[in-house]
């Protein structure tokens, strides 16, 4: 705890988010956002809840067929290692979740760790691409679309591009790549070099083409799929607050709360992206003119319900492995230090309700 406590990152992390929850309170009507708790029909959010699970089962599934190629692991020890992952990053920095997933795999069915996150990057970009496919989608149906976030799908689009040029570069000129990791690793200890190697051939390892073109289409179907959810979540919590009767929300609002919520991801907040998720939920209730208020209800009962069940379901199923929240941080250090270009790029690839 002591060297989360003292990384920089969590402390910008709470700041930013300290700063976006003042802007999210910022001339709110308490009254109102009282009186939106209790009117709300918290029993639509039992199918909101079935929803989400499912779309995890369906993330299961797909990491399934992408680690295939690697090493054939089951469902249910990838869904465990999903939630477990996604509890940690809710308290952990910088997407250090993603590293708890790949070691509980290795753990579980001997697959080196580095080759596991492989098809955790590969997972990212695949998000981001179906991401950017419902953000262009979301400027056909509505126009009022905010500039702001035209220009953060270019960037996004352009760096998930660029790394993906990136991976094909270097999985295609392997032997050229892993000499110029040589050559900028040389001032390091002889032993932190071989290591990095190792790591970075387990890693392009986990880079490789599905088993055959089946397999494709079963990705890209199960991510249509995964997004589709996280949209249904969010009319199915417009109408638990009867904002669609209201204020005349049309289903374009719930497609207009995925792709901007989803940007929440992209800013350095602290873990389980508190004050940026709830600031960007009311500006996106608001381009649909629903008061501040009762937004700002909205937004904390939906991430109370996108992060609260993983949050319990993570900590029973990292109990049933045997292990602890202090053992998270415990997590091989080399692996961490070696993979940081790669976790710095995670920082800035969406992922809904991790």
């Amino acid at each position: 705890m002591k060297k989360v406590a003292g990384n920089w990152k969590v402390w910008a992390g709470i700041l930013t988010s300290l700063l976006f929850m003042f802007l999210a309170f910022r001339q709110t009507d308490f009254v109102q956002m009282w009186s939106a708790f209790k009117s709300a029909d918290y029993w639509w959010f039992i199918p909101a809840l079935i929803i989400l699970f499912t779309s995890h089962f369906m993330r299961s599934i797909r990491w399934r067929y992408l680690l295939l190629p690697v090493k054939e692991v089951q469902v249910g020890v990838l869904f465990s290692s999903l939630m477990i992952g996604y509890m940690a990053n809710i308290f952990l920095p910088a997407h250090l979740g993603e590293f708890l997933r790949a070691f509980m795999v290795r753990k579980k069915r001997q697959v080196p760790a580095s080759a596991v996150f492989g098809t955790i990057v590969i997972e990212r970009i695949i998000d981001v691409f179906t991401l950017l496919a419902l953000m262009a989608l979301t400027m056909v149906v509505f126009p009022s679309f905010p500039d702001w976030v035209r220009k953060s799908g270019y960037i996004s689009f352009m760096a998930i591009g660029g790394l993906l040029i990136l991976l094909v570069v270097m999985k295609k000129h392997r032997e050229q790549s892993l000499r110029i990791t040589e050559r900028v690793t040389k001032p390091l200890p002889e032993k932190l070099r071989a290591k990095i190697t190792r790591l970075l051939h387990s890693f392009l390892d986990g880079i490789v083409p599905l088993k055959n073109w089946k397999h494709y289409l079963i990705v890209v179907v199960l991510s249509i799929l995964i997004w589709v959810c996280y949209g249904v979540i969010f009319q199915i919590s417009i109408y638990a607050f009867n904002f669609d009767k209201l204020y005349a929300l049309p289903w374009t609002a719930s497609l207009v709360l995925l792709v901007i919520t989803t940007i929440s991801i992209l800013v350095p907040s602290s873990p389980g992206y508190v004050g940026t998720y709830h600031y960007l939920c009311v500006l996106s209730l608001g381009l649909f003119h629903v008061p501040k208020s009762p937004a700002l209800s909205f937004a904390f009962v939906v991430h109370g319900i996108s992060f609260l069940p993983i949050l319990v379901l993570g900590l029973i199923l990292l109990s049933a492995e045997g292990m602890s929240f202090k053992s998270l941080q415990e997590k091989p250090k080399m692996e961490e230090d070696n993979t940081h270009r790669t976790e710095n790029t995670l920082q800035h690839v969406p992922q809904v309700a991790d």
